[in-house]
């Protein structure tokens, strides 16, 4: 495994890779990209193994027993991988390509450009079938403003997840790291519900993905301030809305980079909508902001987010200067 200033720089080359090439389709129409990999694994042991006939505690230790094993294996296969690669002689270049594959800052800003794209240029209809691309909430039971607060939310929330956690659990585990977490991720998305079959199945998955995205969260909401600081948006107001509402929110960690969001753009985020069939009561983070935002806020939401991108890099490439 490379040592803490090696990766340091190896993941300062990921960010530039990442943030040139993204998620180039030609390469993953080819061979699977990992997370595709681990959605396959996670999906098959749960029509395997999460039984509607068990009851609920044997369910919540099953899914328990599953998540262990899956971090387990995929840890090893981290660690062997970046042994694998440190014994090529070209360790830190090929370790950086594999960290940009698991980056999506490229990707998230290529799907919420096209969620803008589609207001301007389909209206509400078109927002919602390219909006329908990154949230699991109903898209057509949005409106205009509930589409840019959907594709403004994801930009924020998948920046914490997307783009500086998998980045933090690099640097502080190599390889083995960043593939756990990135498992840990997908297994949420996938069967982290509240719903009937997956409450008690996927309770593990959930609570160690609110566990690892704990500091991501945080961070994010600061380098969001920052950004909107530096881009001339309202960076004190970010950091003002971000200690006052981030706990209102239904996620112990969303809350964070979405409600800096909210406050450097002075628009209100969350609140009620419709998910998974049900109408949520939710609160709004930033109350006070505009309820009404248009496609040109999702454009000013994505030049905040270029700039924490940017942000980020220069912390990581600074310190492998400092550290080297």
């Amino acid at each position: 495994m490379l040592e803490f200033d090696e990766r340091l720089v190896a993941l300062a080359i990921a960010i530039v890779i990442d943030a040139m090439l993204g998620d180039p389709g030609w390469l993953w129409s080819r061979i699977p990209h990992p997370v595709v990999w681990a959605g396959h694994a996670i999906g098959a042991l749960d029509a395997w193994l999460n039984r509607p006939a068990d009851t609920a505690r044997q369910r919540r230790l099953i899914g328990l027993v599953t998540v262990v094993v899956l971090i387990l294996l995929v840890g090893a296969i981290g660690w062997a991988l970046s042994a694998l690669l440190a014994a090529s002689g070209v360790g830190i270049a090929l370790e950086a390509f594999v960290v940009a594959v698991l980056i999506a800052q490229r990707s998230l800003y290529d799907h919420v450009a096209d969620v803008a794209r589609g207001l301007e240029q389909g209206g509400v209809a078109g927002g919602r079938e390219a909006v329908a691309h990154i949230v699991g909430r109903d898209p057509n039971s949005l409106d205009e403003a509930g589409v840019v607060r959907a594709a403004i939310e994801s930009t924020a929330e998948n920046f914490a997840d997307g783009v500086v956690a998998p980045a933090l659990w690099y640097l502080i585990a190599g390889l083995p790291g960043i593939l756990v977490y990135k498992l840990i991720n997908t297994a949420d998305s996938m069967i982290g519900h509240k719903t009937e079959r997956h409450r008690e199945f996927g309770w593990t998955a959930a609570k160690i993905d609110d566990l690892v995205n704990w500091p991501a969260a945080r961070l994010s909401g600061l380098l969001i301030a920052g950004a909107a600081l530096m881009g001339g948006f309202d960076g004190r107001r970010a950091l003002q809305v971000m200690r006052r509402d981030a706990g209102s929110h239904t996620s112990p960690n969303a809350g964070w980079p979405e409600a800096a969001m909210a406050g450097a753009l002075g628009i209100a985020l969350a609140g009620p909508r419709r998910y998974q069939g049900r109408l949520t009561d939710d609160p709004y983070l930033n109350e006070e902001g505009d309820k009404e935002p248009s496609a040109r806020d999702i454009r000013r939401a994505l030049r905040v987010f270029v700039l924490a991108c940017l942000i980020q890099f220069v912390i990581v490439a600074l310190t492998a200067f400092v550290v080297r």
